[in-house]
């Protein structure tokens, strides 16, 4: 089948907003929050109902912008202020492919792929940007003033310091420039690029939205967004536009449910942000295109932020390049003949991969969904019990997740098992055969001067009172954040692990990520004790490999700072240290996995086997 490209290269618009959950808006069923602009795109364009993006901030970004998981191209979970690590400048975006065919390209909004100048849009296929380089929660205290601000950033520089409040001028700011940036572009087809700060918390609706929905400050802050959406695509009216530019609005994961009020609503969907239930992936999307997309329709056809590389340089006109390996399909066929049925050999997917991190935790084909990992408790467990694995459901009869099948299908369960073990044997878990390197920098540092402790206080600032943790039986992919995680800043600390492996690698326990953290893991069998303090990492190895029995394993960082590794009683290993860790990890503790940025140089993959018991204790 053939499906008809335009002579002459569109406009691309791709508007992302931040933590935007599957029951957020009209079209998808919202009530409580008024989006009319985005009922009438909707009404004019084409809702895709299971359209996929990522767990989490980064990676849904990366994978729009590369047309990769992001378990493929080393973006597995979020980058901090100072990170040494951010997508790769090797990796090849969309900005990139439209500009070299004579595309003026602009990133207006939240950025979140690495803060270093060289992770930052303009070295990314980039002519211009403007926005908030991560998160609007990652305040950081100014070295001048000693408060918490997010930076403004213009192109490469820092234009202003936003404190809090600031933020309520953020949703007006972005679209001041995105409709500058329309009308600089005069005749040349031009890649708009808008991911939003909004709706993620802390919720800053700007003054003339507050108070104006039934849900609240999230709900005025949605009401905002659409409100943006309104001028985007009024501007396109106006300029006579519309008939040649795509408007595509989604969402970079689900809704923040931990957040209650502040969080939205993934609707009939299961669970949230950060798991790999459908209302933490999939998430409410639109396309317009007065004239080339059908009005009023819905498409069902799996499709996600890995496909918008391939649709946007098809439409341009261009090639992706065979040398570069893409998960994602051109949407053309989806979007210009949304009632065909199937996916296609021109574009177009009949499975998807659900990845959390770098361990692979589902997989659908078709209607069917087969989950391999445990996830997050929700409002369902009494009807399905999410600890289960594997569970099968049925998403064109049960798209809540609600009924576990797999005992009534064997057939379906094994079939999906060897597409996952396709997947992981490519590019997830330890030894991947095709994933390519992050990008990294040696020395990190934040994009404005940052509030250091004194001289000689640090240690004290970070030392708190400690409480130990033990766990009988712990669950593979339990993760304790803040204060439910193990405090180790300022002090030695020692992890006992009693376990039983059934494959040769794999994370017993980590926590932390590239900027600070430990990790417990096997490599061919052989246990590994990693600390990372920056760009330092350190590393003491068991003496021999381990059989797949059960072994006892204890592994200290001593106040000293020398670190220590004991497998089955027997004489320990030792290395000399750097001393403690100086401040807190800012990312998860994990059982059996290590679920954002790698501790060590391991692609953490997901334990296979049991943890009899875990202990975490000053020694």
């Amino acid at each position: 089948m053939v499906h008809a490209v335009p002579q002459s290269p569109p406009n691309i618009v791709v508007i992302f907003v931040d933590d935007l959950g599957y029951g957020d808006i009209g079209p998808y069923g919202a009530v409580k929050q008024k989006t009319p602009a985005l009922d009438r795109m909707a009404a004019e364009g084409l809702r895709l109902t299971s359209f996929y993006s990522a767990p989490v901030c980064s990676v849904a970004r990366a994978q729009l912008l590369t047309g990769c998981y992001g378990a493929r191209v080393s973006v597995p979970g979020v980058y901090f202020p100072g990170s040494a690590q951010g997508l790769n400048p090797a990796e090849k975006t969309i900005a990139e492919y439209l500009r070299e065919r004579g595309y003026r390209t602009a990133c207006i909004g939240k950025w979140h792929l690495g803060d270093q100048p060289e992770f930052l849009p303009l070295q990314q296929g980039f002519d211009r940007y403007l926005g908030i380089p991560y998160s609007n929660d990652m305040q950081r205290k100014a070295a001048t003033g000693g408060e918490g601000v997010v930076p403004l950033v213009r192109d490469n520089a820092v234009e202003r310091l936003l404190k809090d409040a600031d933020q309520s001028d953020i949703t007006r700011l972005y679209t001041a420039e995105a409709l500058q940036f329309i009308r600089d572009a005069g005749d040349q087809p031009f890649f708009l690029y808008l991911p939003h700060t909004a709706v993620h918390t802390p919720i800053w609706p700007g003054p003339a939205f507050r108070g104006r929905s039934a849900n609240g400050r999230f709900g005025d802050w949605v009401e905002e967004v659409d409100w943006s959406v309104g001028q985007i695509l009024d501007e396109l009216r106006a300029r006579k536009l519309d008939s040649r530019t795509l408007v595509l609005f989604t969402s970079d994961n689900g809704p923040w449910l931990i957040r209650g009020a502040d969080g939205g609503s993934a609707g009939p969907l299961r669970g949230g942000k950060g798991s790999t239930w459908e209302g933490g992936v999939r998430v409410p999307t639109v396309a317009w295109w007065p004239g080339r997309i059908p009005a009023g329709l819905s498409s069902d056809r799996i499709a996600g932020t890995i496909d918008v590389l391939p649709t946007c340089v098809e439409l341009s006109g261009g090639t992706p390049e065979p040398a570069r390996t893409l998960d994602g399909r051109s949407l053309v066929p989806v979007l210009f003949e949304p009632a065909a049925n199937g996916a296609t050999e021109q574009g177009g997917r009949d499975w998807h991969a659900y990845f959390s991190g770098y361990n692979l935790q589902a997989v659908r084909r078709g209607p069917w969904k087969l989950a391999l990992a445990a996830q997050p408790a929700t409002a369902a467990d009494a009807m399905d019990n999410p600890q289960v694995i594997p569970r099968l459901y049925n998403l064109e009869t049960d798209r809540g997740e609600q009924r576990n099948v797999a005992a009534e299908h064997p057939e379906l369960v094994r079939e999906l098992q060897v597409l996952a073990e396709q997947v992981v044997t490519e590019i997830g878990g330890n030894e991947p055969q095709q994933r390519r390197p992050a990008g990294s920098v040696k020395q990190p540092r934040t994009l404005y001067p940052v509030e250091e402790p004194a001289a000689g206080q640090r240690k004290a600032a970070t030392v708190g009172p400690f409480r130990a943790l033990e766990l009988a039986e712990p669950r593979i992919g339990l993760s304790l954040s803040g204060r439910n995680a193990p405090q180790i800043a300022g002090r030695g600390f020692r992890i006992q692990l009693q376990f039983q492996r059934e494959s040769e690698s794999g994370v017993l326990a980590a926590q932390g990520g590239t900027a600070v953290g430990w990790s417990v893991w096997l490599s061919a069998g052989q246990p590994v004790f990693s600390v990372r303090m920056g760009e330092t990492l350190l590393e003491v190895r068991g003496p021999q490999t381990v059989a797949g029995r059960m072994t006892e394993l204890t592994a200290e960082l001593q106040a000293d700072g020398k670190l220590r590794l004991t497998v089955a009683g027997e004489q320990g290993v030792e290395l000399a240290g750097a001393g403690v860790l100086q401040r807190q990890p800012q990312e998860d503790f994990c059982v059996g996995t290590d679920n954002g940025q790698s501790v060590a140089r391991y692609a953490a993959g997901e334990f296979r086997g049991r943890i009899q018991r875990l202990r975490v204790t000053a020694p």
